[in-house]
């Protein structure tokens, strides 16, 4: 059990970064992977040129890697935007349009999950507000991910890092997910368990995946602090990992971690290449 008994993808967006975006696929098999998942990769753009999209279709598809898991998006990432479906105005709208080509281009290659950061708290505007909106835009995004046979993730971060980002703890985040479930019927909404974003808040991760690995989607991870490889910090990811497994959790682990100061390839050390092939 532990690193060993899980399925692993490797997020694109904060690993290979010192290569070109076309280039990382290709990197990530090189390393042993068959599996990659990614932030919404045009920060400025919501609605990207066919050509754009097709290029990396066509990158991923050469390398015979799959994508398994995609952000709407988002604003910048990483950044101070943390999510946009939440901001009225240019923010929400453009996470709006966005929503058919992420689906699409997630259908096009086989994608099932796709990530919605909800965004920051706004000067002026009334959180009840904000929070109408995000509920209307999830509810859209959730039936466009029914549409194509995905689910949608919510996502908690951290505190310390998103003071503003009003999802910061893993019940808060339930509750969306609840919200959206229930605005739908669909039952497709569910919880993507970020252990690094989780004990940056401080919370019981034992007792937090007890409690809600059922109703989890996604888990992504990193080790803390410092948000590097496993083994760099003081989490205990094997046994978290392992716990997780005992709980019934048969979902892919993400590996959401920076490199540091070295190439991206060096960091798996702590994981034997025969484990990192998504079986």
């Amino acid at each position: 059990m532990g690193f060993a008994d899980q399925r692993y993808t490797v997020n694109l967006s904060i690993l290979f970064t010192e290569l070109p975006l076309l280039q990382r696929p290709a990197a990530a098999a090189a390393a042993g992977f068959t599996a990659i998942e990614l932030w919404w990769p045009w920060a400025g753009s919501p609605t990207p040129e066919h050509s754009q999209l097709d290029s990396l279709k066509k990158a991923i598809e050469d390398t015979g890697v799959r994508l398994t898991g995609l952000n709407f998006y988002a604003g910048q990432l990483p950044g101070p935007d943390r999510g946009a479906l939440s901001i009225p105005g240019e923010e929400s709208e453009k996470f709006r349009v966005n929503i058919d080509v992420v689906a699409d281009f997630a259908e096009s290659l086989g994608c099932t999950a796709l990530n919605a950061l909800y965004g920051n708290r706004v000067d002026g505007v009334d959180p009840a507000e904000q929070d109408a909106l995000a509920l209307e835009h999830l509810v859209l995004a959730a039936r466009a991910c029914d549409r194509i046979g995905a689910t949608l993730l919510i996502e908690a971060l951290n505190g310390p890092e998103s003071p503003r980002y009003p999802l910061v703890s893993a019940p808060a985040a339930i509750e969306i997910v609840d919200k959206v479930n229930a605005a739908t019927g669909l039952g497709n909404a569910r919880f993507l368990m970020d252990l690094y974003h989780l004990s940056m808040n401080g919370e019981n991760l034992p007792q937090l995946i007890g409690r809600y690995a059922a109703r989890t989607g996604h888990v992504q991870i990193a080790d803390n602090p410092g948000r590097g490889a496993p083994g760099t910090g003081v989490l205990p990811l094997e046994d978290l990992l392992e716990k997780l497994t005992k709980a019934g959790y048969d979902g892919r682990v993400g590996l959401e971690y920076k490199p540091g100061n070295r190439p991206s390839a060096e960091t798996f050390g702590w994981l034997p290449v025969q484990w990192r092939a998504a079986r």
